[in-house]
């Protein structure tokens, strides 16, 4: 029996669970002309109340109806009425944007466990780019990060199958599986010949925030907003201005490779470094639905210089909050631009067959800027680099020459001097930094942000000095 034909009154029943899926992600389009008390064909049904734009809309279901019908009969395999239906539907969804998608039942329940901070896997983030599932960041201390898998990198392989062509969902199902099994990625990374990757899939815990006392900067790393962040984030801030014993001279927030997640722990991150202002804007397609959110009164650190460190793995919920402290000049932004995604998705509930995640919305900074296909530029460029102390040859100093006039005010200088033959390697880098410089950043390298314990991380390095000038500089104004 034909799809057409089966769309009639008598036939009502059997296309019931058909049409019932249709409607419910139809909302506001097909979906309540799919709600009319009959099922009939485009030519049998009664007029619609509105000519002209309903009546096309009949001729297109009719159309899905054909193609439907000729897949079901005619491909060269059997295929399941479900798998047909769920693809029609992701199809519809992913053709709009890079972010919407049909989620089905286990695909929902995944993300939903991975929201609330622990999901087996990778630990990975990924988008579509033109076809292609691009790398959006690592997630810290999974087996991606410690495989050197890096933001910008192509995953053209997946266990030497091509990816082409697949939707994002699909790529991500392949890459799921049973915990400590192994897969073997090819990534594609400018400048670079393809390579494999080979990862062992893990119980993926995220600890959303690190926190730790450098000197007298406290450095608060944050890897995703789950549910967990904000509340995170004041524990570990106040037990490092604890450690600090009210010296604390400033704060560096990273959110360097921070794919984000939800939008309502971005406003309370960005809240807790802010008095008041406008946090975030989130605008749909109607104007009332327009929403703007406010910060409260309570700084978390009582005023202390921020450093906002961002990069390219940077995007979402994590450019929310730096742009959010960047418009209020409360912090300066360092490092490289930012991903640059600013819309907002809504993960819609299907009952009994999932949800839907669909752009609801675009955001916009307290300015009034969008940031999509943009992102946030840093107010001070700092690529990543490694540090190189350069050999610059033996120098001498005043206090080496003979017959050296002595310091009125220190005698002893001359003999506390640098001997002549001193070499420059002896000295310690410029960062601070102790132990071996970093080796070249190959396939199985770490990632630029290793660790908050990287001595190596130079655009960490560059924002704890710029504190530390602010400091100065206040200090000295004051005096």
């Amino acid at each position: 029996m034909k799809f057409r034909d089966m769309i009639t009154l008598q036939k009502y029943r059997r296309l019931r669970t058909w049409t019932a899926a249709i409607a419910l992600v139809g909302v506001g389009s097909a979906g309540t002309l799919l709600l009319q008390p009959a099922y009939l064909r485009a030519e049998d049904a009664a007029p619609p109340a509105a000519s002209g734009k309903n009546g096309d809309t009949y001729k297109q279901l009719n159309l899905f109806g054909e193609v439907f019908e000729k897949v079901r009969a005619e491909y060269v395999e059997p295929v399941t009425d479900e798998t047909l239906i769920e693809n029609s539907i992701n199809g519809m969804l992913s053709s709009l944007d890079p972010h919407s998608s049909y989620l089905n039942a286990k695909n929902y329940k995944d993300m939903q466990v991975q929201t609330r901070g622990e999901f087996g896997g990778l630990g990975i983030e990924v988008t579509l780019d033109n076809g292609v599932v691009k790398v959006v960041s690592p997630i810290d201390d999974t087996p991606a990060s410690r495989a050197g898998v890096k933001p910008g990198d192509l995953i053209i392989q997946i266990n030497a199958e091509p990816v082409t062509g697949l939707s994002l969902n699909e790529a991500v199902e392949k890459m799921r599986g049973p915990v400590n099994s192994d897969i073997k990625l090819t990534l594609k990374r400018e400048g670079k010949d393809p390579f494999d990757v080979t990862l062992t899939r893990a119980i993926i815990k995220i600890d959303s925030v690190k926190a730790e006392l450098k000197g007298d900067i406290a450095y608060i790393r944050i890897s995703s907003f789950s549910e967990q962040t904000d509340s995170g984030l004041n524990k570990l801030f106040q037990k490092v201005k604890d450690e600090a014993g009210g010296k604390l001279r400033g704060v560096v927030l990273d959110l360097r490779n921070d794919p984000g997640g939800l939008l309502d722990q971005a406003i309370q991150v960005s809240d807790a470094f802010l008095e008041k202002g406008e946090i975030v804007s989130t605008r749909g397609r109607r104007a009332e639905e327009t929403q703007r959110f406010n910060a409260r009164p309570g700084d978390i650190t009582g005023g202390l210089p921020v450093v906002v460190l961002i990069n390219g793995g940077s995007a979402s919920a994590s450019e929310i909050v730096a742009g959010a402290l960047q418009d209020h000049h409360r912090a300066i932004v360092l490092g490289t631009k930012s991903f640059g995604k600013g819309s907002v998705q809504t993960i819609m509930p299907l009952p009994g067959h999932g949800a839907i995640r669909l752009t609801t919305a675009r955001y916009f900074t307290p300015s009034g800027r969008s940031i999509q296909a943009v992102g946030i530029e840093p107010d001070i460029i700092v690529p990543a680099a490694k540090l190189e102390v350069l050999d610059e040859g033996q120098f001498r100093h005043e206090a080496d020459l003979k017959g050296a006039l002595k310091n009125p005010n220190n005698p002893k200088a001359g003999a506390a001097a640098k001997p002549a033959d001193a070499k420059p390697s002896d000295a310690a880098p410029a960062t601070g930094a102790e132990g071996k410089p970093s080796t070249d950043a190959g396939a199985t390298a770490a990632p630029v942000v290793a660790s908050i314990t990287s001595p190596d991380d130079y655009q960490l390095a560059r924002a704890i000095d710029l504190l530390h000038g602010i400091t100065l500089y206040t200090s000295r104004a004051s005096d």
